[in-house]
């Protein structure tokens, strides 16, 4: 594990859970890992997967103040978000292997994970395209009166899509209870952030539309722990936010990309900002853990997230038969599929 940047004085606080945040963090990132060994292997559904090593401490930070019942978008590096708010872990790497033991049945991927019993209102791979959603899910809460909210999580490389704004717009015009969490990774597929946007403070875009907004470090979990109770109580009280956290996209925009774009010097840099080996010192620091008791959580969480692969390889891909189930309403019937319907006209031939 890369050495991480000193701990700062953020990092003294008297009660915390950053022992439950360390956790999972941990766990994101070794499912992460082991995403990328299914890929090698050849074992997943598609070409492209997209990691968030190097992002844990907003998934983590973050969904450590959301409740059950609220609901989420995720953009298509949101494996590690999904767990945060309680995934499987086998039924997720399931998915990403395309097996019908994953959560869309394997057709779905990497990139389209959804669960309506967790709140996941889906994934996306359009960049920005699950934003909007939030908003139909936030006016449902407050015509309701749930109580609850609706986060939308999404990149930097979102910030230049109108929609965003747009959605900004509505959720501060009608204060919906919503939360956009721009977890910034510095780079929008090859383009660094300063080059995309003249400024690259991202939530005084947010503060123009009329929401709270802020920036925190995503090096320290507990500041983003911080930074999203804050910004979720306001939410649920009819006051939308914007929470940027900022981080660094540990390796390539996906599986296969090996960032030329970045040179040695910046990567090594880059990943010295590590929130988990920075969490972990911390722990011993302030004595809230040994190095032994971490060494065995480590090990357990490497064991749990290994039988992911095992579990994963030993589940069947869909049928055809089952091709078009849940793409269209209960009550319609199922189209033909191509191969059945010239079969059929063969036949009578």
């Amino acid at each position: 594990m890369t050495k991480p940047e000193a701990i700062h004085a953020a990092s003294a606080r008297p009660n915390t859970d950053l022992p439950q945040l360390y956790r999972t963090m941990r766990r994101i990132r070794t499912f992460e890992e082991r995403v990328g060994e299914l890929f090698v292997r050849g074992q997943s559904a598609g070409s492209m997967l997209h990691l968030s090593i190097g992002e844990e401490s907003a998934a983590a930070g973050f969904c450590a103040h959301m409740q059950d019942g609220d609901t989420f978008t995720t953009h298509h590096r949101g494996h590690g978000i999904f767990l945060a708010r309680g995934a499987d872990p086998n039924r997720m790497m399931a998915e990403i292997g395309g097996k019908e033991a994953g959560y869309c049945r394997g057709k779905g991927g990497s990139m389209h994970i959804a669960d309506m019993g967790l709140g996941h209102l889906g994934a996306n791979a359009i960049v920005g395209g699950g934003i909007p959603a939030i908003i139909g899910a936030g006016l449902a809460a407050r015509h309701h009166g749930t109580g609850k909210i609706s986060v939308a999580f999404f990149g930097d490389g979102a910030t230049g899509q109108g929609i965003l704004y747009e959605s900004m717009n509505m959720a501060a015009l009608w204060r919906l209870p919503c939360v956009f969490v721009c977890i910034n990774n510095q780079y929008g597929m090859g383009t660094r952030i300063d080059q995309a946007t003249a400024n690259a403070v991202l939530h005084e875009r947010a503060h123009a539309f009329g929401l709270a907004a802020e920036t925190v470090d995503g090096l320290d979990v507990e500041a983003v722990a911080e930074a999203a109770e804050r910004l979720v109580a306001g939410a649920r009280e009819g006051r939308p936010a914007f929470l940027v956290v900022d981080c660094y996209r540990f390796y390539g925009h996906a599986r296969k990309d090996k960032s030329p774009y970045r040179d040695a010097t910046e990567e090594e840099t880059g990943r010295r900002k590590d929130p988990v080996a920075f969490a972990r010192a911390a722990l011993l620091e302030r004595g809230l853990a040994d190095a032994a008791e971490l060494d065995a959580l480590d090990a357990q969480i490497d064991a749990e997230m290994d039988a992911t692969i095992d579990f994963t390889i030993a589940q069947t891909e869909p049928p055809l038969s089952t091709m078009f189930r849940d793409v269209y309403a209960p009550e319609e019937p199922e189209p033909e599929p191509v191969r059945t319907r010239i079969d059929r006209i063969l036949a009578r031939a």
